[in-house]
């Protein structure tokens, strides 16, 4: 697997701006740090007040399947409030929302309300290689959404759940 260095990523990025703002400083941050890494597609997806799905917000580099289900990967981690790493996307089976039918795994995690406890979206990376994302690129990427102020630091966090 390749390097992937998140710390530099998270020095590209700063709390203080308006969210929107700052998800995009996130996922251009990292696209620059991953798009030659292995990653496909970076970008956030929001829930939609008083809907169950998800609506595309900031991405990289291409476009997405706006709005999605809870069914897929991006609702499992929004509803459980779990990181997930989708090692094979095959291993999700109907539960799969397929944007780009080259991805082949990816990773996702929610982001909370400074209470944390309120989950108001996720962070998603998608990659054309089976097995591209470990709990390494979890801790990593979840370093850049504290840096960004997207999410709290939270020691109680649930482990990622690998599939």
């Amino acid at each position: 697997m390749r390097q992937r260095d998140y710390a530099r990523v998270a020095s590209k990025v700063s709390p203080g701006v308006d969210r929107r703002e700052a998800m995009q400083r996130v996922v251009d941050a990292l696209w620059d740090e991953l798009a030659d890494k292995g990653v496909s597609w970076v970008g956030f997806y929001l829930k939609e007040p008083n809907a169950d799905e998800l609506i595309l917000g900031p991405r990289r580099d291409k476009p997405a399947c706006s709005p999605i289900g809870l069914h897929g990967a991006c609702g499992r981690s929004y509803l459980s409030g779990r990181a997930l790493v989708v090692r094979d996307v095959a291993n999700l089976r109907a539960g799969y929302i397929a944007c780009d039918p080259r991805d082949r795994s990816e990773a996702v995690l929610p982001l909370f309300e400074p209470d944390g406890r309120t989950c108001w979206g996720v962070l998603d990376a998608d990659s054309f290689d089976v097995g591209a994302f470990s709990e390494r690129d979890v801790e990593g990427m979840l370093a850049v959404l504290v840096a960004a102020g997207l999410t709290p630091p939270n020691p109680d966090r649930p482990p990622t759940e690998v599939v």
